[in-house]
C-alpha cells in the first residue's frame, strides 16, 4: 500500500497542513515551490504570515474550523513574501483525526494553465524561435547595403548632412546588433552536460565583470564549500552568470554598488511537472544586488522576449537565460525591491558517480 506521505508529496499543487494556532504545520513539495522557500524555514511560523490572500479571509476560515464545514474561495490573487500574487481557488478544509487542524490547498489557475499547455507553448516558442531567426538572417543583407549606400553618400555630401548619414549608419548597426541576438536563440545549442563547479563558474563571470562592465562593482563571494557539482554545460552556464552579472551593474548605474554571489544546498528543492514526474534542484546560486530594483510594471514578465526596464534595451538577455535555464531541466526566479534584487538559479546536481558532498 502507497503510504501517506508519499501521497502527499507527490500531490501537483500546493498542500499546506495549519495547526490549531495558525501556523503551518507541514508543507509539500508543490507548496515548497508556490512559496519559495524550504519546508524548514515556514513549518512553526504562522499561515498569515508566509502566504498573502488578497481577501478578507480570515472570518470565513475562522468559522470554517469552528463549524468543521470546508470553505471554497474562487478567483483570489494569493502570494507569498518570495513570489509575486497568482490567481488562485482555496480549498480549505478540516483535518480529520486533529482537531482544529485544516488543510489547505492552493490551486493557482495561470501556473496550472501553463502546466498544461507546456508542451504546446514550448513547441510555439521553438517555431517562433525559428521564424525570428530566419526573418533576422534575410533582414540583415538589405541592411548592409543601406549603410554601404550610407557611407557612399556622406562622401559626396556638404557637411550639414553628415549627421543624416551618420544616423543611418549607426541604426543600422544597432538593428544589426539587435538581429545577432535574435539569432542567438536559435544557433543556441543544447547543453553538452557534464560535472561542473558551480564556484568555477562564478569566479570566471566574476573576474570578467571586474574587468569588463563590473569595473566599477563590489563582488562580494558567498560560497557554500562543501555545494557538490552541478550538471550542465559551463560554457552556457558562465553566459547566464555574465547576463545576470552585467544586468546587476547596469541597473547600479556609474556609481557603482555591490553585488553578493551566494550558493548553497537545498534538499528538499524539486521542480514538477503536470504530470506528476519531476527532479530534484538542490543547488542555489543567487546574484544579489543592492541596485534600485526591477520596474514593478514588468517585474512578472522580464523574462519575455523584449521586455526591458532600460531605456535601450533588447529585453533579450534575461529571455535568452531564461531558455539556457530550461535547457538545464533548471528553474530560475526573481524578487526585487529597491535596494534589493535576487535572481535565484536552481540546478541538478552532477549524477552520483560523478558528483561528490551532499545528498
Amino acid at each position: 500500500m502507497i503510504s501517506d506521505q508519499v501521497i502527499w508529496a507527490s500531490l501537483p499543487v500546493p498542500a499546506f497542513i495549519i495547526d490549531p494556532e495558525d501556523r503551518i504545520a507541514d508543507v509539500n513539495s508543490s507548496g515548497e515551490g508556490f512559496l519559495n522557500a524550504s519546508r524548514k524555514s515556514v513549518v512553526g511560523h504562522p499561515v498569515w504570515d508566509q502566504i498573502a490572500v488578497d481577501a478578507p479571509l480570515e472570518e470565513a476560515f475562522t468559522r470554517a474550523r469552528e463549524q468543521g464545514t470546508p470553505l471554497f474561495v474562487n478567483d483570489v490573487d494569493v502570494g507569498s513574501g518570495n513570489r509575486a500574487p497568482l490567481q488562485c481557488a482555496l480549498q480549505i478544509a478540516p483535518l480529520l483525526g486533529h482537531p482544529g487542524s485544516m488543510i489547505m490547498i492552493v490551486s493557482p489557475r495561470e501556473l496550472a494553465s501553463r502546466m498544461t499547455r507546456g508542451n504546446t507553448v514550448k513547441s510555439a516558442a521553438q517555431s517562433a524561435i525559428g521564424m525570428a531567426e530566419m526573418l533576422a538572417h534575410e533582414i540583415k543583407n538589405p541592411l548592409a547595403g543601406i549603410t554601404g549606400a550610407a557611407q557612399l553618400l556622406s562622401m559626396n555630401i556638404g557637411p550639414q548632412d553628415l549627421e543624416l548619414t551618420d544616423l543611418i549608419v549607426a541604426e543600422s548597426r544597432r538593428i544589426v546588433k539587435l538581429l545577432e541576438q535574435v539569432e542567438q536563440f536559435g544557433n543556441l545549442s543544447r547543453p553538452e552536460f557534464k560535472p561542473v563547479n558551480i564556484h568555477d563558474v562564478l569566479d570566471r563571470a566574476r573576474r570578467s565583470a571586474l574587468l569588463g562592465f563590473g569595473a566599477d562593482m563590489t563582488i562580494i563571494e558567498d560560497y557554500d564549500p562543501s555545494l557538490p557539482l552541478a550538471y550542465g554545460d559551463p560554457d552556457q552556464l558562465l553566459q547566464v552568470v555574465l547576463n545576470l552579472l552585467k544586468n546587476a551593474s547596469e541597473a547600479a548605474g556609474p556609481e557603482g554598488g555591490t553585488i553578493r554571489l551566494h550558493t548553497y544546498f537545498e534538499h528538499s528543492f524539486r521542480l514538477r511537472r503536470s504530470d506528476g514526474s519531476g527532479h530534484s534542484l538542490p543547488l542555489q546560486i543567487e546574484i544579489i544586488d543592492d541596485g534600485p530594483g526591477l520596474p514593478e510594471d514588468i517585474r512578472s514578465d522580464i523574462f519575455d522576449p523584449f521586455v526591458s526596464g532600460k531605456e535601450n534595451g533588447t529585453g533579450l538577455g534575461l529571455a535568452l537565460v531564461s531558455k539556457i535555464v530550461s535547457d538545464h531541466d533548471g528553474w530560475i526566479t526573481a524578487e526585487s525591491v529597491p535596494g534589493r534584487t535576487v535572481f535565484r538559479l536552481s540546478l541538478r546536481r552532477a549524477p552520483r558517480e560523478a558528483g561528490q558532498g551532499k545528498e
